[in-house]
């Protein structure tokens, strides 16, 4: 592997083709078709103060997804945990948002078989990605409920991360136009899924609730299941109507871009008072305080 030059880049240090760069020098040939045909997926961790925060369970979905969209990987798990590492290294940054990507490839000349392509790995580290930033994360967001479907799974499959947000995309655009922060979209019988990489939960009656189809079986949703369990909080998947989370006690959605966040409001109906319900702000600060466990925590060698 090839070395960038090893001043700090605190803009972004990419990983492409065997080799590191500042991250505005990391080039996709237009062919590749993971730009062309979106035939890609991906995962993302976050560093927070100097460590990856559940860095084995982001290696292991990146796994599960590559394999499940027939990518090959040309380095084992190692390689690719020390690829992370050194981005970040070379960055020198303490927050960070860190992606590895797998692209089918260019089409070899005369066929167009998707087999017959040399998969590409990408991996780059930036400063931290924010949907609501830390500084806002008890004011919560303003939710709106898109009239846009999701894409069904049996059209592509949500439980491996990929760049088909046109749906997505245009959710937010409509989110925006209504006066919203974000947009969360239906499936055809108007039952919630997801938003632009979060997932979505409802508190009722002490009860937490995520939708339990059409959606990414998020990491940081996983924590929430996981938190929720050592508080003896009720949670469970299940279907869940635009109507009936319209009329939820509290609301808040969940993504490594951020970690907990609060919504309080839902199209145009305020949550409780406007502001982190009480539930939600129990699992928002414990989410962040399990950052420094062991178990969870990925420190990096800065030196």
């Amino acid at each position: 592997m090839a070395e960038v030059n090893p001043a700090i880049h605190p803009d972004g240090v990419a990983f492409m083709d065997g080799q590191f760069m500042p991250i505005q020098d990391a080039k996709l040939p237009i062919l590749d078709l993971g730009f062309t045909r979106s035939d890609a997926t991906y995962d993302v961790v976050h560093v927070w103060n100097g460590a990856f925060f559940r860095l084995e369970d982001h290696l292991d979905r990146f796994e599960r997804s590559a394999a499940r969209w027939r990518f090959k990987l040309d380095l084992s798990r190692e390689e690719i945990r020390r690829v992370l590492l050194r981005c970040v290294q070379l960055t020198g940054l303490r927050e960070s948002y860190v992606d590895m990507t797998v692209t089918r490839g260019q089409m070899v000349p005369g066929t167009r078989d998707p087999r017959a392509c040399a998969n590409r790995f990408i991996a780059y580290a930036i400063p931290f990605v924010w949907i609501l930033p830390f500084s806002r994360r008890y004011e919560g967001l303003h939710l709106t409920i898109s009239k846009v479907w999701r894409i069904p799974p049996g059209s592509v499959d949500p439980m491996v991360k990929n760049f088909h947000w046109g749906d997505l995309t245009r959710g937010l655009f409509e989110a925006y136009d209504r006066g919203g922060d974000t947009a969360l979209l239906v499936d055809q019988d108007d039952n919630v899924t997801e938003g632009p990489g979060f997932n979505v939960f409802g508190v009722t009656n002490g009860r937490v609730v995520s939708p339990d189809a059409g959606v990414l079986e998020g990491i940081t949703r996983r924590t929430v299941r996981e938190l929720c369990g050592a508080f003896g909080l009720p949670f469970t998947f299940a279907r869940l109507s635009s109507t009936e989370l319209r009329a939820v006690d509290e609301a808040f959605i969940s993504s490594t871009a951020g970690g907990i966040m609060p919504v309080t409001r839902i199209d145009d109906r305020m949550l409780g008072e406007g502001k982190a319900g009480p539930i939600t702000r129990q699992l928002l600060d414990a989410y962040w305080a399990w950052h420094s466990e062991a178990k969870f925590s990925t420190p990096i060698d800065y030196s």
